[in-house]
């Protein structure tokens, strides 16, 4: 197998993209319970930007809603509206639907019983957040979450928020928050506005920036998301969360080029917390014909992956070892990957592939 065969075997398959994926529409007239709660920073100031509220449901993440500019969040579940519960599948059929809702006692829930297992915490790049249960015994049980504190993890926070934000006047930063209210309901038309409004009031604002490219992306407007994004790291260059944004959308255009300069001036900026920069990294310089660089890319990218959050880093270094005939370290890297991702859609070709080198591995050299 060649290096571009056993790359462009690992690109069919590549997809690191950031964000999950919306929550899927529920129908309005169904029972619903109402979470509501708040996000603070360590020393109890508010975010200071939007924070993902995320429901986690059998170790499944899901994005729910974001924060206001206070940092507060509210958003509803529904039990025929619940994908992200192996349970919501077993829910109670239509008749047990139309009783009367109140203690899971008496009644058959479908929503406490789509709750078992599930938690919520926020998500905000470069910290982290205790996880908060949102298991139901009954539908009267307290749905107020209280407050979830974000707790730097890294050197990375100074790279995810952007220092512009305390400079924003206030007519840059009340348009911004609107802009991100109409995000929350996905009112994409008015967070355009908004958002747009707020840059023309404080032209280095960063963040809203970073937020107009994201919803110019939602709106398939491709190359309107690039030039914010790019006017977003011309305000702030060491603001990283553009990186990620102009990383993700190369990569789904194969843009292999901007994938590969961008994850570099990625890693640039901060080489020892973000492993996905060195993922795309490694699978754009393969493209490249940049052995050399993806194979590093993939290792360093290993060796900061501490929670192996990014499996396919040992898939793509698996792939590199191949045509260099090193059968038993690529074995090593497809057995780590599957491992990892032991339920990853490419699972079954890779096992494929595992079983031909290890053959190769044992077979004596000539």
């Amino acid at each position: 197998m060649d290096i571009q065969t056993s790359v462009a075997a690992v690109l069919f398959a590549f997809g690191v993209g950031m964000n999950a994926q919306p929550t899927p529409g529920v129908r309005s007239n169904e029972p619903a319970v109402f979470f509501s709660g708040s996000v603070a920073m360590e020393d109890g100031s508010k975010p200071p930007e939007a924070v993902v509220i995320q429901r986690v449901c059998k170790g499944i993440p899901q994005d729910e809603t974001r924060t206001d500019s206070k940092g507060d969040f509210s958003f509803k579940v529904t039990a025929g509206g619940d994908t992200s519960s192996g349970d919501s599948g077993q829910a109670a059929p239509d008749k047990d639907m139309n009783r009367p809702w109140g203690n899971s006692t008496f009644y058959s829930n479908p929503i406490t019983t789509s709750l078992r297992d599930c938690e919520v915490q926020a998500v905000l790049t470069g910290f982290w957040s205790e996880r908060v249960s949102i298991s139901l015994k009954n539908t009267l049980d307290s749905t107020r979450l209280g407050t979830l504190t974000l707790h730097p993890v890294t050197r990375a926070q100074s790279l995810t928020v952007s220092a512009t934000t305390l400079a924003a006047p206030s007519n840059a930063k009340k348009a911004y928050d609107k802009g991100m209210l109409a995000v929350r309901d996905k009112r994409w038309d008015a967070a355009l506005n908004e958002l747009k409004k707020s840059v023309a009031a404080y032209p280095k604002f960063a963040v809203a920036w970073f937020e107009l490219g994201l919803v110019q992306q939602v709106r398939n407007d491709p190359s309107g998301a690039v030039e914010a994004w790019k006017q977003a790291l011309q305000s702030d260059p060491k603001f990283v969360l553009p990186y990620q944004g102009l990383v993700t959308l190369a990569e789904r255009q194969q843009n292999w080029v901007d994938v590969e300069k961008y994850s570099s001036q990625w890693i640039q900026l901060d080489p020892d917390d973000f492993p996905a920069a060195y993922l795309y990294n490694a699978v754009s310089s393969a493209r490249l014909d940049k052995v050399d660089q993806a194979e590093a890319s993939a290792r360093h990218g290993l060796t900061i992956d501490k929670d192996h959050k990014f499996p396919r880093l040992s898939y793509v270094l698996g792939l590199l070892l191949m045509p260099k005939h090193d059968y038993s370290a690529a074995a090593k890297c497809f057995r780590a990957y599957l491992e990892q991702a032991p339920n990853a859609k490419d699972a079954a070709i890779v096992r494929e592939e595992l079983s031909k080198i290890e053959a190769a591995a044992a077979a004596p050299q000539r």
